[in-house]
């Protein structure tokens, strides 16, 4: 049963994931700005997040330096945009769409790991090789996805999507494509952001507290000077409550919270591997709930990425295997260092 339950863990965050995906999209077609959810959600993860600070031992908390407020202040800021352009992108794309894009995160983050000196890349290596064209067939995938829309494959007889846009449907498509894209790349950079700052203080919880904190003052500050509609944090209506709470618990700390337990427990490749489900379920979710089109174009394009991702996957799996068949880091026949970053799903 223990042996079963990051299995089952994974599937689960994966549900979260894509549920969080069709609430959010849902709260933004009844007329709640990103701005207000990204501010609602954050605040209420950081109250969620407050009493749990006091949990862990004194000995092991950091001090409110100038240092550790500007590394929480930074991936905050990343974090804000990472979300900014996640609700947007979700907003204009379906949520097939969406769900196949995230599996560009693996790959973009290998590029950004190579780039900060955390990932070597040698050409002789196979695996190095794997995970290079992995991520070129992955971004590929991406643009096939955005750019060709193709024929409708799926699509329910009430269809009504997207009804409160004002771009046509194709517009609609390439625009959350583009978005969600660049939130692809701040997503990786925000990893990143985050293993440095782990690294010197390994207290994931009151990171994540401040964290919280500076992306809803970032939002809150946004939205006053961008929109000053205050009836933009109106929360009437049942649809942009439940988002709120949603967002606040499941986006902010449940996913977090059994991403990184599973990761503990299997290794970041095994977490890894569980984000095509959220394929198949952000296009049933989204397809039964959001009553979007599936088309062609999303269907070639998630191929690809799916191929460009377990290639990356295949990749770091070798490499792994190298590193605990030689017991050390470097290894001779590639130079390459074993994995420090794990990989995210769509939080």
């Amino acid at each position: 049963m223990e042996s079963s339950l990051p299995y089952v863990g994974m599937v689960v965050q994966q549900f979260a994931q894509v549920g969080l995906l069709i609430v959010t999209k849902k709260a933004m077609l009844s007329g709640m700005t990103t701005f207000s959810l990204v501010f609602y959600s954050s605040a209420s993860g950081a109250l969620i997040l407050l009493p749990l600070c006091f949990l862990i031992k004194r000995s092991a908390r950091p001090k409110l330096s100038f240092h550790f407020l500007g590394c929480c202040f930074l991936i905050g800021l990343i974090g804000f945009l990472v979300q900014i352009f996640g609700y947007a992108g979700t907003f204009y794309a379906p949520s097939s769409l969406i769900s196949a894009m995230m599996n560009l995160i693996p790959g973009i983050t290998f590029l950004f790991a190579v780039l900060f000196r955390m990932e070597t890349v040698d050409c002789r290596s196979f695996s190095t090789l794997a995970k290079s064209i992995g991520t070129i067939v992955a971004i590929s995938g991406a643009l096939v996805a955005t750019l060709y829309q193709g024929p409708p494959l799926l699509m329910l007889p009430s269809h009504s999507n997207l009804t409160l846009q004002p771009l046509t449907q194709s517009a609609n498509v390439l625009l959350g494509g583009l978005l969600f894209g660049i939130d692809c790349v701040i997503a990786s950079l925000l990893m990143i952001a985050q293993a440095f700052v782990l690294k010197k203080y390994p207290v994931e919880l009151i990171i994540m507290f401040f964290y919280s904190c500076f992306v809803a003052i970032f939002s809150l500050a946004s939205s006053l000077i961008l929109e000053r509609d205050l009836s933009a944090f109106s929360l009437k209506t049942k649809t942009r409550l439940v988002a709120v709470l949603y967002g606040g618990f499941f986006g902010n700390i449940f996913q977090l919270t059994i991403g990184s337990w599973c990761v503990r427990k299997k290794g970041p490749l095994f977490a890894a591997t569980f984000h095509p489900i959220g394929v198949v379920l952000g296009t049933a979710m989204g397809v039964i709930f959001l009553q979007d089109t599936f088309y062609l174009g999303s269907l070639v394009g998630s191929i690809i990425i799916l191929i460009g991702f377990y290639s990356v996957m295949w990749g770091k799996a070798k490499e792994r295997k190298l590193v605990d068949e030689n017991g050390v880091n470097n290894l001779e026949s590639g130079g390459e260092k074993a994995p420090l970053l794990s990989t995210k799903d769509a939080n």
